[in-house]
């Protein structure tokens, strides 16, 4: 049997990382990519054989990706699966209080560079009448929560995007699936708060959040669910979560 590949945006750290390790493990050949080559480096080294292969590149950049993806070797341009993991925070003010270099960040990278690396690889997919598109999503798509305009604003756009995708590949034989993980506790906060490391660790004070592992899991299940099923949507929060604002805090 053929040995099928995914394509994982953010593979470096947190939700990304975990589902390279996952994947791999159950023999998927993996294209990693991120923006620190370092750790890129890192993971091949920790993969050890040749069912890795490494890109480095801000999905900012449309140019450098489609490059990339372009000169991929036959073999590893047959993508079965892209996982559009890649995303930040970055701020948390009022919006009349708000940062334009912070919106402008979580506008391309979560937005545009998701649409950058999809419009590259949906090519590839379509000439062999077959894929997987998992966009990674957040229950901020559909909640709004207080500080948190710009964000929730830019993951209910990718819901919209995946749903229309969807619509779009219904008679290409591509599945296309979201997941909106709550609270996961990776370094997303320690990037929105600007490398500020009590105040990261204070939004999970009290509160038992999924991990990045936990999120992996669940994309690998609707990665192997029968041909003929598609896992479409997934909302996944850690018992200690009701909404973006409802949380069961302990207290010592």
């Amino acid at each position: 049997m053929q040995t099928k590949t995914a394509l994982i945006t953010g593979a470096t750290s947190g939700i990304g990382l975990e589902t390279a390790r996952i994947l791999h493990a159950k023999g998927y050949s993996i294209i990693a990519t991120g923006r620190r080559q370092e750790r890129l480096d890192a993971l091949k080294s920790e993969f050890s054989n040749d069912r890795i292969f490494t890109c480095c590149f801000d999905v900012r950049n449309r140019e450098e990706l489609q490059s990339q993806i372009q000169s991929l070797s036959e073999e590893w341009k047959a993508i079965d699966v892209l996982i559009n993991n890649a995303g930040n925070a970055h701020g948390m003010e009022p919006f009349q209080e708000g940062n334009w270099a912070d919106w402008e960040a979580m506008i391309d990278i979560n937005i545009k560079g998701l649409v950058a690396v999809t419009e590259a690889v949906l090519p590839l997919m379509l000439a062999r009448k077959s894929g997987h598109i998992i966009n990674v999503s957040s229950i901020a798509g559909d909640q709004a929560y207080p500080k948190g305009s710009l964000y929730c604003a830019s993951k209910s756009a990718v819901s919209m995007i995946t749903e229309c995708l969807r619509i779009d590949l219904n008679a290409e034989g591509i599945k296309v699936s979201e997941i909106k993980p709550g609270m996961v506790e990776t370094e997303f906060s320690l990037v929105r708060f600007k490398g500020d490391q009590s105040r990261a660790e204070n939004v999970y004070k009290g509160v038992t959040p999924l991990s990045g592992k936990d999120v992996a899991e669940v994309i690998v299940y609707m990665v192997e669910a029968p041909k003929h099923v598609n896992i479409a949507e997934v909302l996944l929060m850690p018992l200690d979560q009701a909404s973006t604002t409802v949380f069961n805090r302990k207290t010592v």
